[in-house]
């Protein structure tokens, strides 16, 4: 029924003026399944994203998360979703808890329902121990790991994280994939947007976005061949050179 369908994506374009951000997008995530949606800057990345989480409003296809459509079931689908964006928001004044307590809240959870998912979300990511000091003496690792927890608060089937490891050290970006890769297994489908092929494992999804359309869709293994993941996405997205003059 409902309840085993992830992300399905189908034929979804988006223009801004002429220029068309996204052409005919079609790609699915299994829930249990962490699929990197992989491109370089510019790809149609972040405007797939705020079709996903209705910051825009598609022009063309459809999106159907859990099995709710996007257009026509909004709220179902939406409370179906966890985004961690590029930009935190995050009041660095407030206890860790305190911050989730308030966005459990606009989710309709509060007391002990709340605290419950609240510890729940935490543990999961390695952060109960963390749970009562200011966010503004976390590290901007957890910091990220707060976001996801936060994200989580709300039991989404599916989590959306865009390019989650921007701005921190190599320690704290392992730490965090690892995370995310282990939400995947536990059961959430996953849609992990980086343009950095090493936060990408073999067995993962991968779905390659360039100047707005899919170029490959299938195992990092397969994608890898025997040149490496690498190699393989210079080649894919490789821009061709200006003729000499």
């Amino acid at each position: 029924g409902r309840g085993m369908k992830g992300l399905e994506i189908n034929h979804v374009g988006f223009r801004y003026g002429e220029r068309k951000a996204l052409d005919d997008v079609s790609f699915n995530v299994e829930p249990g399944r962490f699929c990197a949606l992989l491109g370089p800057n510019g790809a149609g990345k972040s405007t797939l994203f705020a079709l996903l989480t209705r910051l825009v409003v598609a022009g063309e296809g459809t999106i159907s998360v859990a099995g709710f459509d996007m257009a026509r079931l909004p709220r179902a689908a939406l409370a179906r979703i966890g985004v961690v964006f590029q930009q935190p928001t995050l009041d660095l004044d407030m206890t860790v808890r305190r911050n989730l307590r308030y966005f459990a809240g606009l989710h309709g959870l509060s007391g002990r329902s709340a605290a419950i998912a609240i510890d729940r979300a935490l543990a999961q990511l390695g952060m109960a121990e963390r749970a009562d000091e200011l966010v503004r003496a976390l590290n901007g690792g957890h910091r990220r790991r707060m976001e996801i927890a936060r994200a989580l608060i709300h039991q989404p089937q599916i989590l959306l994280l865009d390019e989650a490891t921007v701005g921190l050290d190599a320690a704290s970006r392992q730490a965090i994939t690892d995370h995310v890769h282990g939400l995947a297994q536990s059961g959430l489908a996953v849609l992990w947007a980086t343009h950095l092929v090493d936060e990408i494992a073999r067995p993962d999804q991968v779905v390659v976005l360039h100047r707005g359309r899919v170029l490959s869709d299938g195992p990092a293994a397969a994608l890898a061949g025997d040149t490496g993941l690498a190699n393989a996405f210079l080649a894919m997205t490789a821009e061709p050179q200006e003729a000499a003059s």
